[in-house]
């Protein structure tokens, strides 16, 4: 057997050392919860030289979904991990990639699938992924998931078919346990041997054309082909297993039972359920009940004979699904195992649970419970475990008195057009007066200390006078504020994912212009605001870009701290160039993101919205009257843009009582300049350099912690790329206000 030696890791951590032995050619992907450590993991390797996979950071899953897809075709060995609506979100991307045969290995940390927002973890999106025509293994601990990703890979290649891991988020992926690795990265790739595809897009001398179109009854063929493929993969499976447990000592089946031999009530359960399970079985064997507990290791293709060989001789056969497959009277587990046992004529009663959704804990105590009703004539057909009745008598509580529009048109400001020179005039803007204008969002939010969210927001509101509708992305601002069952706004709120965030508020926007048109609802002087950040700029960019090239009557608010902090701090495209992040670190081989920030307002400009606007809380006058003409334009002429630069003390590692200095140092550099576009007229409504106050970026970025390894004489040379970059967008700026046309 192969040398091994012992590591105290998590799932997670343990399919990022695997893929770093691995050495795969490209890792294409995007951070959610809770997979996201595994790309974290294997940037710190790569930092300290562990690996040369290319990590390539998309914009979104189903980007990071093609971003493989292109690389498996070109031949290459191509890794991914993700969860829940991560994963929705590149389905569409999975049957491509196993219809034209490409093999991959895709982790899946599972999660529950929102709506509503809830991170922790079930099945509830490994199941959509039944139908995709991947091979599927489930891991139901840590030694399994690194295990299986080593021979996830081998199977697919051998297969030509790609391939998921999954395990449970949370339970799997986080807890830590004591396993065996390969001590030698050497012999994982001897295990694998070389991957040499018959087919490339890259073989310029045997051209080839991947992905045609079909008709019948070529796709029906194609279809019946993948088929063959998956079946054959049953000896697949067994046969690299086998050949695994020849090299490392530890042998896989593609089921697993525990004192199912001569049980009268068995019990189904998928993932790190099952381990408690056997403690509960033990428990009851010590009583004399005669009961097991039983699994899969591999969900496609279904190994149902292997199943049956576990359950046929129980009278009572329950089986617990961490979700519901509604209004199938079961879950996807219950209702492919009922299919089994009607095709072996069995007569077992079986019993369907949902159980554990949203991370529900699921304790050995339930897990006796559960073989107990096994054993009772009167236990429902269909039940879900962990339920509590509603009380259809409980009135709404009322947390916070809602603001009025009378109370939120104290008339701070005097407004006019003037035609000839396109512009909006906004007189008697005075940051003290301002604290008449009552708070949207109410004190008592989830919030670090000094974290930019709620100032930028409130500040915008205070500029935006009479009644306002919120929607809020997926993000810190939206988790901090709407913990069920209290929420932290006195207005309408409406919450949707970071990737369809500015495409809901429009239909919103729309259903009440017909509604008022109608005469089904008065005008009720709305101005709708959509908020986003952590990111959400960069998965939401389409959506926000055909936003404002409809044109919809809305504000899009961007609250810009530079990363996807709501997931712990991954670089995302505003993140700064040279910026440590916890997919950017900092090491003998890599010295923080290697690409400069996304400048989104110009790219946002380039759909040529009425009015689009930069502010910072270190200039709150300007801030406001900007938040005055935004609610003109996007109540009269279309789409109104506005991003704020705003703190995050946890991750840019600075203080929070310095978070105004640190913002005012980032407008002074030049990094973050404030401006704005009205009627397609670019004026900067603050110069630096006219206030002798323009500083030399290194003086902003030596003030955060996540950029002051800059300040090293090892990185001059990045610092003057910076530096000359930040001159060149400030320079190309000052040539677009000083014109008349641009």
């Amino acid at each position: 057997m192969v040398k091994q030696r012992v590591m105290f890791e998590s799932g997670n951590e343990l399919a990022a050392y695997a893929a770093k032995q691995i050495n795969y050619h490209v890792m294409g992907y995007y951070p959610i919860t809770p997979s996201t450590q595994i790309a974290e993991q294997l940037d710190v390797y790569k930092a300290e030289g562990g690996h040369d996979t290319t990590l390539m950071p998309a914009e979104g899953e189903h980007s990071a979904a093609g971003i493989c897809y292109g690389a498996a075709a070109g031949g290459g060995r191509v890794f991914n991990a993700t969860s829940a609506n991560g994963l929705l979100y590149a389905l569409e991307q999975l049957p491509v990639q196993s219809g034209t045969r490409f093999p991959m290995v895709l982790n899946v940390a599972c999660r529950t699938v929102s709506g509503p927002l809830d991170i922790k973890g079930d099945h509830s999106d490994i199941m959509y992924t039944l139908n995709t025509g991947w091979i599927i293994l489930f891991a139901n601990d840590p030694q399994a998931v690194y295990d299986f990703n080593i021979c996830a890979l081998k199977i697919a290649e051998r297969a030509m078919l790609p391939a998921i891991v999954a395990f449970d988020g949370f339970f799997t992926s986080h807890q830590k346990r004591k396993c065996e690795v390969i001590e030698d990265d050497a012999e994982v790739k001897r295990f694998l041997g070389d991957y040499k595809p018959e087919f490339t897009a890259l073989d310029v001398e045997n051209p080839v054309t991947i992905g045609s179109y079909m008709n019948e009854p070529d796709l029906i063929n194609n279809k019946y082909r993948l088929h063959l493929a998956m079946e054959k993969s049953r000896g697949i499976i067994d046969e690299v297993f086998a050949e695994y447990a020849a090299f490392t000592g530890r042998s896989y089946s593609q089921t697993a039972g525990y004192m199912t031999e001569d049980a009268e009530v068995v019990l189904f359960l998928l993932g790190s359920s099952y381990h408690t399970a056997k403690t509960a079985v033990d428990k009851l064997r010590g009583e004399g009940a005669k009961v097991g507990v039983f699994t899969a290791n591999i969900l496609r293709p279904f190994p149902a004979d292997m199943l049956y060989t576990h359950c046929k001789n129980a009278k009572t056969i329950i089986i617990g699904d961490r979700q519901d497959s509604y209004g199938a009277g079961g879950g996807n587990m219950t209702l492919e195992i009922k299919a089994m046992l009607q095709e072996k004529a069995c007569t077992a009663r079986v019993l369907s649970r949902i159980y554990g959704l949203g991370g529900l804990d699921f304790y050995v105590e339930d897990a006796i419970s559960l073989l107990r009703e096994g054993f009772g004539g009167d236990a429902p057909d269909f039940d879900y475990i962990g339920k509590y009745p509603g009380n259809p008598e409980s009135e709404l509580i009322t947390y916070f008195n809602p603001v009025t529009q009378e109370e939120a048109t104290p008339k701070l400001t005097e407004t006019s057009f003037d035609e000839e020179a396109n512009k909006l005039i906004v007189k008697g803007v005075r940051v003290n007066e301002s604290t008449r204008m009552p708070m949207r969002i109410a004190p008592g939010h989830g919030a670090c200390p000094g974290c930019g969210i709620p100032v930028n927001v409130n500040l915008l509101l205070k500029g935006i006078e009479g009644n306002v509708v919120l929607l809020f992305q997926t993000g810190c601002g939206m988790v901090v504020t709407t913990g069920y069952p209290k929420t932290a706004f006195r207005v309408p709120y409406i919450h949707n994912l970071f990737q369809n965030g500015a495409a809901t508020l429009s239909g919103l926007v729309e259903v009440y212009s017909r509604l008022v048109s109608r005469g089904e609802m008065p005008d009720r002087d709305i101005t709708f605001v959509m908020v986003s950040g952590d990111g959400g700029m960069d998965i939401g960019m389409g959506s926000a870009l055909g936003t404002a090239i409809r044109n919809n009557g809305l504000i899009i608010f961007e609250y810009d701290n530079g990363g996807y902090m709501n997931t712990g701090y991954q670089l995302s495209y505003s993140t700064p160039k040279g910026a440590k992040s916890s997919t950017s670190h900092v090491g003998k081989h890599q010295a923080g993101k290697d690409f400069f920030h996304k400048d989104m307002p110009m790219i946002m400009a380039g759909t040529h919205l009425p009015y689009l606007a930069t502010v910072a809380e270190s200039n709150p006058s300007d801030f406001l009257r900007k938040a005055v003409k935004a609610k003109y334009y996007a109540q009269n002429r279309g789409t109104v843009y506005m991003r704020a630069l705003s703190a995050c003390p946890l991750n840019w590692g600075d203080k929070p009582e310095r978070e105004r200095q640190v913002i005012e140092a980032g407008v002074d550099c030049c990094y973050f300049p404030l401006f704005e576009i009205e009627n397609g007229i670019t004026t900067i409504t603050y110069n630096p350099e006219e206030k002798n106050k323009k500083i030399p970026v290194t003086d902003w970025l030596k003030m955060m912690g996540r950029t002051k390894h800059l300040a090293d004489e090892r990185y001059s040379e990045l610092v003057k790329n910076i530096q000359d970059e930040t001159d060149r967008r400030w320079t190309r700026l000052k040539a677009l206000h000083d014109s008349p046309v641009l």
